[in-house]
């Protein structure tokens, strides 16, 4: 019985200004409008043996993710194992692996994948995954090594050992090298870049980790004492306290390099890790001149430009060599060879202070979104989208008073002691302290425009009464 097991956190903080902390590189939408974490999930239930997997990610994404899935597959059903912050990937495998135990045994084979990775070739992807089922059946821990095409870098590698049937033993894995060891390790042949694709019994990874690093098992099993019944649950919130003491180690450090029985399965399947702005543009056909464009851009006289901008049109003339990404609130102009550094940007604006390293102007929330349209030190002004049959929580504000004017849909709004019905061009005004809530009771989108205005206006003035989501 084959479980994926789905890794969705990181920052992804050189796809900046898309990529955002609250709005991370699994949930980056692709020129065909499906975010990178869809088509894992499209991936995953491709090879698949039972009717559900396991989802291990922020709690901050739970909705998000969840909302991802059932857009692609609403039949596949999925455990959401949330951490309340990062510990790398040995803790959460290790959560995912005792979850599998105790819902399929020992022998269950997780199959463990990144959110935000890119396989071009689903049919080989899924002969690889075979032919890595049929070695951890066999007891090994198998990990994907990639045929390598160029002295890349951005990788760690693999060196194959001896053969084991459809892949080979590990003999060692290589540190992402300096340009010129990597010449080396491609002319050699005998090495792969490590794709962080693992594939194993729940019993066999369990039983090796208590041999390299049992603290991590003694500190997951802990997790799930913590849930009580809720360890059972589709949904399982882990205790910061206990989370805490995890070490910060990836499966890589924790066990595969500290065991004799790792094996890697040599694959050709058109992967990407999209590590980089220089990786999105590849996605996209280029024309004669090298320029490649996604959304309204108009190019002159200039070579090897990548422009994307779903908003505003980008002009570029006499320019090379450049990546241009324009979002609403934020562009990038970065050399080609530098997008790399685009980590740089986002370390700088959250040393600053500067929310463009977290948020979008339009912000996801369990009940629709946000956008901001202008905003002041003393007003904010928001275009506000609830879905069908969602509602914001009964929430309160201590320093700011909100005009709410409806655009289209209807709104049942609780303001005060009063229940008000509003549709199109109608409106409320709600004082500062008063108790409030909006609700969609629809079956049509909810739009309308929220006015604040007040001596403080931050996210952070609210007190919630209720709440579906489970905020308050």
């Amino acid at each position: 019985m084959l479980v994926p097991v789905i890794m969705s956190g990181g920052a992804g903080t050189r796809l900046w200004p898309v990529s955002r902390e609250g709005y991370p590189k699994p949930f980056m939408k692709l020129a065909d409008g499906q975010s990178l974490l869809m088509k894992t999930y499209q991936r995953a239930a491709s090879v698949m043996s039972t009717d559900y997997l396991v989802t291990v990610t922020n709690r901050d994404y739970f909705f998000e993710s969840k909302d991802n899935l059932s857009q692609v597959n609403s039949k596949v059903q999925s455990t959401f194992l949330l951490e309340p912050f990062g510990r790398n990937t040995a803790p959460a495998i290790a959560l995912a692996a005792l979850d599998i135990l105790e819902k399929q045994g020992p022998e269950a084979i997780l199959l463990v994948m990144s959110a935000d990775h890119l396989i071009k070739d689903g049919q080989r992807f899924e002969d690889a995954v075979a032919a890595a089922a049929t070695l951890a059946s066999q007891g090994y821990l198998v990990t994907f090594g990639i045929t390598p095409t160029a002295p890349e870098t951005g990788f760690g590698y693999i060196e194959c050992g001896d053969v084991l049937g459809v892949g080979y033993s590990v003999a060692r894995f290589v540190e992402k090298p300096a340009f010129e060891k990597a010449q080396q390790l491609l002319a050699s042949g005998n090495h792969l870049w490590n794709a962080g694709i693992f594939c194993f019994q729940a019993g066999t990874f369990l039983s090796e980790l208590e041999k390299t690093a049992p603290e991590i098992v003694t500190i997951a099993q802990a997790c799930r004492a913590q849930l009580g019944d809720g360890a059972v649950t589709s949904m399982q919130d882990y205790s910061a306290d206990i989370f805490a003491k995890f070490p910060d180690i990836s499966i890589d450090y924790a066990l595969l390099e500290r065991s004799d029985k790792v094996a890697v399965i040599p694959c050709d399947f058109g992967w990407s890790d999209i590590g980089s702005w220089q990786a999105v543009s590849e996605l996209t056909v280029a024309d004669e001149t090298l320029n490649r464009t996604v959304g309204q851009s108009v190019i002159v006289d200039s070579r090897n430009v990548y422009v994307q901008s779903h908003d505003r049109l980008v002009a570029a003339v006499g320019v090379q060599d450049l990546v241009i990404v324009d979002t609403p609130d934020a562009l990038l102009v970065v050399h080609a060879d530098k997008t790399q550094d685009v980590r740089k940007v986002v370390a700088q604006l959250k040393a600053l202070g500067h929310d463009a390293f977290k948020l979008h102007r339009t912000v996801a929330r369990p009940w629709g979104t946000y956008t901001i349209l202008e905003e002041s030190s003393r007003f904010k002004i928001k275009r506000i989208e609830v879905k069908p049959g969602a509602s914001l929580s009964l929430q309160m504000h201590h320093h700011r008073s909100e005009h709410w004017i409806v655009v289209s849909g209807t709104a049942q709004v609780t303001n005060g002691d009063k229940t008000l019905l509003l549709g199109a061009n109608e409106s409320t005004y709600i004082p500062a302290g008063n108790r409030h809530r909006l609700e969609n009771p629809g079956v049509l989108q909810l739009i309308m425009i929220e006015v604040q205005s007040g001596e403080y206006l931050g996210e952070d003035d609210i007190v919630r009464f209720q709440d579906n989501y489970g905020r308050c």
